[in-house]
């Protein structure tokens, strides 16, 4: 099968981008596959070092003249490419391919992935629905139900979960794991609970509400736990939030920007994702793939990786009272039980939201998609 996948990030990209790279990975040697996206993002440049991938730089500009020139350069290029299936994952590439498409003899398919909960609901959404789109994919139940409730209803739509490297994201044995919490820590008391996240330091991810349900702990239970959160280092106004709650550098670290999330997680007992909207999340699924239990909100998404009880914990997204109360049922907990619940964890994450799951379900997308597009008169789907 012969794919184009388009991608509209001049930055990182962040898991949108760990999204695509997921498929260029495992699909490579399987179909034949090209990348269009800006050659300044991080997708375009990893991109490039692998291994039987074509890449090629793809501009998205919503400027009129600029729009026409690139949509006339793209509509060339799929008349002679003559792809089955072109997955689209923003609103400026689908647009592009959209019009891009229009009146071609050999039409490939067009999938699209909502990698967000924004609404649908607007007329460039609605005309992508009915002029650009042949399959919708929602990257958890959550999303699909929105483009199942908007015109995007008009054609299939599924949920596919993120898939993670889950032998990547493996447990560390007993050393690794007291070597990652002293390099983060120091020395640590037996009792003390660690909690991290590598989802970002975005005050959406609602990692200082964690912070301040720490805060509101008895004291003896404050000192007990210690908190990490990998992303870009926090601003002063931030930094000056925290020491007003009493956490100091010895409490909760910032490791900054990291290349390998699994030190970070290694040295912790719980995974955690509090944001107030989210649509799926890798930081969950690969701190639950790493063996740890999850503490998560109730936004979007985020409840489908984590059962309650079983794998981890589910508080109201943004409520204080709440999450404290769940905070201090935790520490209640032995490290018996959170190393139960940490296996449990990654075995749902090898079952569902594995690596060969998702892309075992992207390649009967791709065909359920080629098949409903009917091209010119050679008879080839």
């Amino acid at each position: 099968m012969k794919i184009l996948i388009t991608d509209i990030h001049h930055g990182n990209g962040g898991g949108h981008v760990t999204y695509v790279l997921s498929l260029l990975r495992g699909l490579r040697g399987h179909c034949d596959l090209t990348l269009a996206s800006p050659a300044t993002g991080r997708l375009f440049q990893q991109a490039q070092a692998m291994e039987g991938i074509r890449v090629l730089p793809g501009l998205y500009t919503s400027r009129p003249l600029t729009l026409v020139k690139e949509v006339l350069r793209l509509r060339r290029f799929l008349a002679r490419e003559r792809f089955d299936v072109v997955h689209v994952n923003g609103s400026a590439d689908h647009r592009h391919v959209m019009l891009a498409r229009l009146g071609l003899r050999h039409r490939p398919a067009i999938v699209w992935t909502k990698h967000n909960t924004n609404k649908v609901d607007s007329v460039g959404n609605r005309l992508r629905a009915r002029l650009g789109t042949d399959l919708a994919i929602g990257v958890s139940e959550y999303v699909a139900a929105q483009l199942r409730a908007s015109a995007y209803g008009r054609c299939p739509v599924h949920a596919v979960h993120h898939g993670v490297d889950a032998m990547f994201f493996a447990p560390p044995d007993a050393g690794e794991r007291q070597a990652y919490r002293g390099s983060l820590f120091g020395a640590l008391p037996d009792d003390a609970v660690v909690f991290g996240s590598t989802g970002g330091t975005d005050l959406e991810k609602g990692w200082m509400l964690l912070a301040r349900a720490v805060a509101a702990l008895p004291a003896p239970q404050r000192r007990r736990v210690r908190m990490v959160v990998a992303g870009d280092p926090p601003s002063a106004s931030t930094l000056a939030e925290l020491a007003r709650l009493g956490l100091d550098a010895a409490q909760i670290v910032f490791p900054g920007l990291v290349k390998d999330v699994r030190p970070v997680l290694g040295a912790c007992d719980v995974g955690f994702v509090l944001s107030y909207k989210e649509a799926a999340s890798y930081a969950l699924y690969e701190a639950m793939a790493m063996g740890l239990p999850g503490l998560v909100s109730d936004a979007g998404g985020l409840p489908e990786g984590v059962r309650e009880g079983a794998e981890g914990w589910i508080a109201p997204a943004g409520d204080l009272t709440a999450l404290t109360q769940r905070l201090e049922s935790i520490l209640h907990e032995d490290k018996t039980t959170l190393a139960r619940m940490g296996a449990s964890a990654r075995a749902r994450i090898e079952a569902a939201f594995s690596v060969p799951v998702f892309l075992r379900r992207m390649e009967e997308i791709y065909r359920e998609a080629r098949s409903r597009v009917a091209v010119g008169g050679d008879g080839r789907r």
